[in-house]
């Protein structure tokens, strides 16, 4: 490996590195998938009547990293890698929950998919940051989808949200 492939690379190459591995590759573009998911949760109607928000970034982060199944190997950071799972429907019956998320954050927020081990859920808002929800607390994972990635494979602390 040369150490200038990072100026040449979308993503630093272990993000890179373990991006391919899951399948991804430059130019990957599911739109028929993430028009799928897309329709999917529309029509999802929570019982106490919550809808999901469909928005652009979202859709895109779907079309070109929907259904990959992420492993990172090696050491973290700051902390230990995340493995996860890019599906939206890992937050099909979370409409309420991103809601209220979104409510705080002024912002419509959408499910990305779901960190393998903790079963958090990774969400999206309109303007493309990216965030982890788990029992202890809502967390910012960076504000494009690219920093999040990076985030989760580097082992980086995501940043808590703060209420207010």
């Amino acid at each position: 490996m040369h150490a200038d492939r990072t100026s040449t690379t979308r993503f630093a190459v272990p993000v890179d590195a373990a991006l391919r591995d899951a399948g991804w590759q430059p130019g990957r573009w599911d739109i028929k998938q993430a028009e799928i998911w897309a329709d999917t949760l529309r029509e999802h109607v929570s019982p106490a009547g919550h809808r999901h928000a469909v928005f652009p970034a979202a859709v895109e982060a779907w079309a070109e990293f929907g259904g990959l199944d992420i492993t990172p190997g090696g050491p973290g950071r700051q902390i230990a890698p995340a493995a996860f799972h890019l599906d939206p429907l890992h937050g099909l019956h979370m409409a309420r929950t991103l809601a209220d998320l979104g409510r705080a954050l002024d912002a419509e927020v959408s499910p990305l998919g779901a960190e393998t081990d903790s079963q958090s859920l990774l969400a999206i808002d309109d303007e493309g940051r990216v965030y982890t929800l788990d029992h202890t607390g809502d967390w910012y994972l960076g504000p494009t989808i690219d920093r999040a990635l990076a985030t989760l494979i580097s082992g980086l602390a995501p940043a808590r949200l703060t209420a207010g």
